[in-house]
């Protein structure tokens, strides 16, 4: 066999098997499915599917392979389609802004960034703060460093590792359960500019290979909460472990009526995880979901030491129509 033929023929090998691999995840994105392992896991980052279908394209173009060149076209079309915003552009809120709010939301990894966190906090000064992985020496440091009267109003769920968490607000909070979990997700309701706006931590388990049933109860329950939160003014934040290339974040979305702020603030598809990688490298599972009383100012990630994620800081003006 001639060496051309034989590079050319293992050129389609190789084309063919990269869009296999490529067409089950977007396949289970295009069902609405996310799939056993590994696809989740890919699927947090779907828009790094461009660069394997696109060397399958070149060779299947150098093995002159007219259905792989068909097929990898095909899978670049929909991959690229996919690499969108999900949903239509939401409206304008409607009525005047009754107040404003900073709402930050930060992972401190078992509490290794908790001493950036505070100076983050102390530096942009939000008015709601939901930390999550804040083990008890983050929930005392939180206590210690922290003044009261700057953040008079509290939730803290202490636990070891990943499991605590914490809601630090300058309005008063009152009661709500929160969302059960292995990982702390607490919540309260909160009184701003005249409306009473639900607030709600996200931390669902990660989709870990043996864990995806887990990860899905988890974000099915945070999904409840967004449903029953339809047609309130609702904040939901936190590390989602999750984002919008999973069919089990989308319902969350859809079941609230929720908004990804990151969108709307003008950082869509800026990456939250893992910190270390260059960006542009990494996925967006870090979120603040609003409901359609608000409009966002602005959105920003923040670089902490010590964390594998970083921390995500909203602007947003509440509309009362």
């Amino acid at each position: 066999m001639e060496p051309g033929i034989a590079g050319r023929r293992a050129a389609a090998w190789i084309a063919g098997a990269l869009l296999a691999a490529v067409s089950v995840v977007v396949g289970c994105r295009a069902l609405d499915a996310d799939g056993p392992t590994p696809v989740p896991q890919l699927l947090a980052f779907l828009p790094w599917l461009l660069l394997p279908a696109g060397a399958a394209l070149l060779l299947a173009a150098w093995a002159r392979r007219r259905t792989l060149l068909v097929w990898a076209l095909v899978v670049l079309a929909v991959t690229g389609w996919y690499v969108q915003p999900y949903g239509p552009e939401p409206a304008p809120p409607l009525g005047p802004v009754v107040a404003r709010l900073d709402v930050l939301t930060a992972n401190v990894e078992f509490g290794r960034a908790t001493p950036d966190l505070i100076a983050a906090v102390r530096r942009e000064r939000p008015d709601i703060v939901f930390v999550q992985e804040c083990e008890r020496t983050c929930s005392a440091a939180l206590a210690s460093e922290l003044s009261r009267r700057d953040y008079p109003y509290r939730r803290v769920v202490e636990g070891d590792l990943a499991a605590g968490s914490a809601i630090l607000s300058v309005h008063p909070l009152s009661g709500t359960g929160g969302i059960p979990g292995v990982l702390a997700m607490p919540g309260a309701d909160t009184k701003v500019g005249g409306s009473t706006v639900r607030l709600q931590l996200a931390h669902p388990l990660p989709p870990v290979p043996g864990g995806l049933d887990a990860w899905r109860a988890d974000l099915a329950r945070v999904r409840d909460w967004a449903a029953g939160s339809r047609g309130t003014p609702a904040v939901l934040a936190g590390d989602f472990n999750a984002g919008q290339d999973h069919a089990a974040f989308r319902g969350v979305l859809d079941a609230g009526g929720l908004h990804d702020s990151a969108r709307l603030g003008g950082a869509f598809r800026t990456p939250s995880w893992p910190a270390a990688a260059p960006r542009p490298l990494g996925a967006q599972i870090d979120h603040v979901l609003v409901s359609d009383d608000f409009g966002v100012r602005g959105a920003r990630f923040l670089d902490l030491r010590g964390t594998d994620h970083r921390a995500l800081i909203v602007g947003l003006d509440l509309h009362k129509g």
